[in-house]
């Protein structure tokens, strides 16, 4: 005689799909979490504003109000176009050269030797320190932000752009080589390719390195733009703006870089579509 033992597990995997996808149908949405997520991040600021941990730590309304206070008075559009400049043509500069040379040091193994052990310290070293350096040869302008824009985002684009090269997959350099492709069609079209989707997500932790490094040098270089109004209202004990200028560019940040992952996604890695 036999005796079927079944598991909770397997009465839970027997049951109907819509009664599983009632239980869980309110909670499975990434973006309800997400906003669920940020409210209660505010109301915690809110609560410890309110407390207050800190005399210079203002809550969530009063950030709001006085973020909206900098827009209409100009100063933060005024800020972002001092600020965004260094920046785009930081990430612009350091996309080509990086996609570049890490191509070259994926396909050349001199180019990798004397290379990568180069941007691989450069990425782990206190890039901070390097800052006070590029000022004294290059000043305090445009040129000592870009550089500091780069020094940040350039180790990061070529090291992925080097590993994807590296990483290409082996069957089709095989099937190129035997329908006798040469050197350039190998690397236009499966190399490149092949690689794209990393080399796309190094772009991305390029510009994220970009906003980290045009901070730095506002407020380590010469106080323009972003710098300057979180200096400014720092040294006039404006808290509460100078919280708001803080949140906008990480918003800002956040912003690019959900975007950027939207594209990857949606450009690069179609199978992760329904992730």
């Amino acid at each position: 005689m036999a005796v079927s033992i079944r598991t909770d597990g397997e009465a839970a995997g027997l049951a109907s799909p819509s009664t599983r996808s009632a239980t869980g149908a309110s909670w499975d949405q990434p973006i309800l979490l997400r906003l669920v997520s940020i409210a209660l991040f505010a109301g915690i600021w809110e609560v410890a504003g309110r407390i207050p941990v800190s005399f210079a730590f203002p809550t969530f309304s009063d950030t709001i109000v006085a973020f909206f206070g900098l827009l209409a008075d100009g100063s933060l559009a005024t800020a972002y176009l001092s600020t965004l400049q260094p920046l785009v043509l930081g990430v612009v500069l350091s996309a080509f050269l990086g996609v570049g040379l890490g191509t070259i040091c994926g396909l050349w193994r001199t180019g990798e030797w004397l290379v990568i052990p180069v941007l691989i310290v450069l990425q782990a070293a206190p890039v901070a320190a390097f800052i006070p350096m590029v000022t004294f040869v290059y000043g305090i302008g445009m040129t000592a932000k870009t550089l500091a824009v780069m020094i940040l985002a350039l180790p990061v684009i070529v090291l992925n752009t080097y590993k994807a090269v590296r990483n290409v997959n082996e069957s089709l350099l095989v099937m190129c080589r035997s329908f006798l492709g040469t050197r350039w069609q190998t690397v236009a079209k499966i190399i490149l390719p092949d690689a794209s989707p990393v080399i796309f997500a190094g772009l991305r932790l390029g510009v994220a390195a970009g906003f980290v490094g045009v901070v730095l040098a506002e407020l380590l270089i010469t106080p323009t733009g972003i710098g300057d109004l979180i200096t400014f209202h720092r040294s006039r004990a404006d808290y509460a703006e100078m919280y708001a200028t803080i949140a906008s560019i990480i918003a800002l940040s956040t912003l690019t870089l959900v975007f950027l992952q939207w594209v990857e996604v949606r450009v690069f890695r179609p199978e992760s579509r329904g992730a």
